[in-house]
C-alpha cells in the first residue's frame, strides 16, 4: 500500500480572521479541498477490498470496512451538520443507532461486537450516505456565516482527523480478517514495506533535566495532548533504531515465550492463554513455499526480513524482550524528548512504538464540553501510550506530540519496540 499525500489542513493562524468576519473564499476552498481529499482517501483504501470483505468483522476490538466509512460519515451529520444546518435532512433515521460507536451522549448504540452482522444496509446503501453527507458538509462549507465559522471549521477539523484514525483501522482490521484466512488473501499486491535506518545500531544520550512536552504549537492537537507542561527527563540513553525481526527471533530461540522470569503475571497468562510463540501474524513454516518464519502482510504472507522493524507486538512482549535485552522501555516524556532532538530513527511512518507510560491525562488536563468531551478523556485507564505512527497512519496525521493508546494484549495493529536503557 502506498501512503497517499494529503494536503496540510488549514491551520488556526491562518482561519483566526473567521472568528470576527465572513471567512474568505481561500479559506472555504482550502477547508472544501482538505475535505475532499480525506474523505477520497477511505475510500482509496477501501477500493482493494470486494462487498463481501467490507462486511467482516474477525474480533470485537476490529470492526467491518462497511462500517468504518458509515461511522465516519456519521460523525459529520452527527455532530457537524445536525447542529449548523438547519435544512440538512437525516438520509436515515437508522443509521445513528447502527453507526454511533461509544458516545453515549449522542444516544443509543448498536453493541461493538455484532457489527459483523448488519449485511443490510448494504455498502451501495453506505456509498450512498457518503455522497448524501458530503455534499451537505461541501454546501456547509461554502455558506457558514462568520459568526459559526469558527465553530463549523473547529469541528470539521476534529472530523478529519477522526476519519483519519479509522483509514489506519480500516488497514488494520482487515488485515486481521484475512490473516485468520487459511488463502492468504491479498489487500494490495504492490504494496512494500517503508524503507528504515538500519545502518546505526547505537544507543544515544537523551539531555536530562526539565523538559516541556506535550503540543505547543498553534495547528490541530487532541485534548489529550494538553497541557504542554513539564517533565523532568532522567539520565538514559534511547536506541536509535526500532527493534528488528533478526533480533525478535533471538528472542525466541533463547526461549523467550517459554521462560516466566522474562514476563509480567498478565503477560506471562496472556502467553498461555493464547499460545504465543511469536509476534502475530508469524508462522513457522515448512513446505514447498519456503522454511522458516513467515508473516501475513497487506501482500500476502511473505518470509519475515531479519532486518525490518518487528511489528505486531503487544505491550506485555515488549516489555518481556527489553527485559530480556536488559533494558527497558522509554516513557512517552523520554520518547518525545528524543524525537524533538533528532535523536531516533524511524520514529514516524514504520511502526508505533510502546512506551512504558501509563494513558493517564496530563497535569490539568480537561475534556471538552459535550459529546465530543467523550473522545480521550473517558478512556484513560488500563492502557499504554504507543507514539510516533506507523505504515498505515495517513499522510500529515501524526505529530511529535501525538498520544496513541492501547490495552497491553493488543497486537493487530502496527506496534513495534525501540528500548531505552538507563546511565
Amino acid at each position: 500500500m502506498t501512503r497517499s499525500v494529503i494536503l496540510p489542513f488549514p491551520q488556526p493562524a491562518a482561519a483566526r480572521p473567521i472568528l470576527s468576519q465572513q471567512p474568505t473564499e481561500a479559506s472555504r476552498n482550502a477547508w472544501a479541498e482538505a475535505f475532499r481529499r480525506v474523505r477520497g482517501e477511505t475510500e482509496k483504501r477501501a477500493a482493494h477490498l470486494s462487498a463481501e470483505d467490507q462486511i467482516v468483522q474477525s474480533m470485537e476490538d476490529a470492526s467491518p470496512t462497511k462500517w468504518h466509512r458509515a461511522h465516519v460519515t456519521w460523525f459529520f451529520e452527527q455532530f457537524l451538520l445536525v447542529p449548523n444546518d438547519p435544512d440538512y435532512k437525516i438520509f436515515d433515521e437508522r443509521f445513528p443507532f447502527l453507526f454511533n460507536s461509544y458516545y453515549v451522549a449522542a444516544g443509543p448504540r448498536h453493541a461493538r461486537p455484532q457489527r459483523g452482522l448488519i449485511t443490510r444496509p448494504n455498502g451501495a446503501d453506505v456509498a450512498g450516505y457518503r455522497a448524501h453527507v458530503d455534499a451537505a458538509v461541501e454546501k456547509l462549507i461554502a455558506t457558514v456565516a462568520g459568526d459559526k465559522a469558527a465553530d463549523v471549521f473547529s469541528i470539521l477539523e476534529i472530523g478529519l482527523h477522526h476519519e483519519q484514525q479509522h483509514q489506519e483501522l480500516l488497514i488494520t482490521d482487515i488485515l486481521h480478517a484475512f490473516a485468520q484466512n487459511p488463502t492468504d488473501p491479498v489487500y494490495d499486491a504492490h504494496w512494500r514495506l517503508p524503507v528504515t535506518e538500519q545502518s546505526l545500531r547505537s544507543y544515544v544520550d537523551v539531555p536530562h533535566g526539565i523538559h516541556a512536552v506535550g503540543h505547543d504549537g498553534d495547528g490541530f492537537c487532541f485534548d489529550n495532548e494538553l497541557p504542554f507542561h513539564d517533565e523532568l527527563i532522567p539520565n538514559m540513553r534511547i536506541a536509535r533504531n526500532l527493534v528488528t525481526n533478526g533480533e525478535w527471533i533471538e528472542f525466541i530461540e533463547a526461549g523467550g515465550y517459554t521462560t516466566p522470569s522474562f514476563w509480567l503475571s498478565e503477560g506471562w497468562t496472556a502467553v498461555q492463554n493464547g499460545g504465543w510463540d511469536a509476534p502475530g501474524y508469524w508462522r513457522l513454516q515448512d513446505g514447498a513455499n519456503g522454511a522458516g518464519w513467515h508473516s501475513m502482510t497487506l501482500a500476502g504472507l511473505k518470509p519475515v526480513d531479519a532486518a525490518s522493524p518487528v511489528m505486531h507486538v503487544s505491550y506485555y512482549e515488549a516489555e518481556a524482550f527489553a527485559r530480556f535485552a536488559g533494558k527497558h522501555l522509554p516513557s512517552e516524556a523520554e520518547w518525545e524528548v528524543s524525537a524533538r532532538a533528532g535523536l531516533i530513527a524511524d520514529a514516524f511512518g514504520v511502526a508505533w512504538q510502546w512506551t512504558r507510560s501509563a494513558y493517564l491525562p496530563y497535569p490539568g488536563y480537561r475534556a471538552a464540553e459535550g459529546a465530543l468531551g467523550e473522545y480521550n478523556g473517558k478512556f484513560m485507564i488500563s492502557q499504554m501510550v504507543l507514539r510516533g505512527s506507523s505504515l498505515a497512519t495517513p499522510e500529515h496525521h501524526d505529530r511529535i506530540s501525538y498520544r496513541n493508546f492501547f490495552y497491553p494484549p493488543a497486537r493487530w495493529q502496527f506496534t513495534g519496540v525501540r528500548l531505552a536503557e538507563f546511565n
